[in-house]
């Protein structure tokens, strides 16, 4: 393949798999994350259902991610990634079933999504750390992580769309069941891996010694610290708007189902965008000031967005929206798997996993217990605010936390020649 050499990461067969896989099995995934909101508020007309539907599907990781990290480092990742693809399968065709035959109701979605929340607490953690092991060339994991996000929102782009068009034609079912398909492809990739032999040193430690020892490694150090809790921030606030979108697709912009779709797919793009961006830099030098900044983008699209009363603005703004979140959540995560030594890997990412999954059924708890009672549009206008804030915060942090990273590159053999 003569594109291989030009994308450093694709020089590797197991990434390449997983990168195949993966990407087909994602547009599914968008697929389901749509239907389900837009099916949901099409069963409720209520904005606080939609957001406990979307607290059940994540408060899982509250509780079960920092358990999961200490286990990722003690099992074998990629037979964990297996049976976590196996089981999600199992829960979108369980999905598909009951919307096939007309007999889905908000209780089943609720179950579902807290059956689903419980996978991918475990799911997340181990696919983070599991990418470390199918890249031969340590200097080609910051190009994998940012295909990582090229792919996620290549599907976030492609996903919603066709989700927004089968719900105005044939409905939530057949998105569920092409969700529950699509896992044959990333279960076929996994298992074609050619794996060498991970050693898992012996624990000496039980697993809660091993927990705070992630904990206190992780917020021991500043700007660890600093970036973990900024993406909870946008995490709880940030990204409210995913559980909102179907109010304003129907009540504010008078559209319907293919509306929602073009609406999250248009975030998408901006995502895609950020992450296409991040993957042609060659350095992870310069990513605090994306880190910094990149709130700001999004809490900035996030009030135009709530302001705006026709479609081309909005799509607009979502596209600002996805291109902020996507280039914190990238270089936040391109940034910690450079630093963080191998033992703790699974208990760091799982903190990161855990800063924004876990912190994402609250916002959207909170969003929809809010916009039920001033509306959507003033909720993401106080949601966009706090991420302006936070970005600001977070700025000003940015030349002490440079004076703490620049040694540690150094270390590692990374050129600082230029600030970062």
């Amino acid at each position: 393949m003569k594109i291989i050499p030009n994308i450093p990461a694709l020089r590797s067969r197991n990434y390449r798999l997983f990168f195949g896989g993966q990407g087909i099995s994602l547009i599914g995934t968008w697929m389901t994350q749509v239907a389900t909101i837009w099916l949901v508020y099409e069963l409720t007309k209520s904005a606080w259902l939609l957001g406990l539907v979307g607290f059940t599907s994540q408060a899982p990781s509250l509780i079960l991610l920092p358990i999961a990290g200490v286990l990722v480092d003690r099992w074998n990742r990629h037979r964990v990634i297996v049976i976590t693809q196996v089981l999600s399968m199992l829960q979108s065709l369980a999905l598909a079933v009951l919307a096939l035959t007309g007999v889905i109701n908000i209780g089943h979605i609720i179950f579902l999504s807290l059956l689903q929340g419980t996978i991918s607490a475990f799911d997340a953690p181990a696919r983070q750390a599991f990418v470390p092991e199918i890249v031969e060339r340590r200097e080609d994991l910051a190009n994998a992580i940012a295909l990582n996000s090229s792919m996620f929102n290549g599907a976030r782009l492609i996903g919603p769309a066709i989700a927004g068009l089968l719900l105005a034609t044939v409905g939530a079912g057949f998105c569920f069941l092409f969700d529950g398909l699509s896992y044959l492809a990333v279960i076929a990739s996994l298992l074609a891996m050619k794996l060498k032999p991970i050693k898992i040193a012996a624990a000496t430690t039980n697993p809660l010694q091993r927990l705070q020892e992630g904990f206190v490694y992780a917020f021991g150090f500043p700007p660890i610290r600093a970036v973990i809790l900024l993406l909870a921030l946008v995490s709880f606030m940030g990204m409210q708007y995913t559980v909102l979108v179907p109010i304003f697709a129907t009540n504010i912009l008078h559209g319907g189902p293919d509306t929602l779709g073009y609406l999250m797919a248009a975030s998408g793009v901006g995502a895609l965008v950020g992450a296409i961006y991040l993957s042609t830099r060659q350095t992870v030098l310069g990513l605090g000031r994306f880190i910094a900044f990149s709130p700001a983008i999004m809490g900035l699209g996030l009030i135009a967005f709530s302001l705006s009363r026709v479609l081309w603005l909005s799509l607009l703004m979502m596209v600002l929206v996805g291109f902020g979140f996507i280039m914190q959540f990238t270089s936040t995560n391109t940034f910690l798997q450079t630093i963080v030594e191998d033992d703790k890997r699974g208990r760091v990412m799982s903190i990161y996993t855990m800063a924004f999954f876990g912190m994402l059924p609250l916002g959207n708890l909170f969003a929809g217990s809010l916009a039920s009672r001033i509306g959507a549009t003033n909720t993401l206008i106080i949601a966009g605010s706090f991420c302006i804030l936070g970005s600001f915060l977070f700025y000003k942090q940015l030349p002490a936390l440079r004076r703490l990273v620049l040694p540690l590159y150094a270390k590692l053999g990374i050129p600082t020649k230029v600030h970062s």
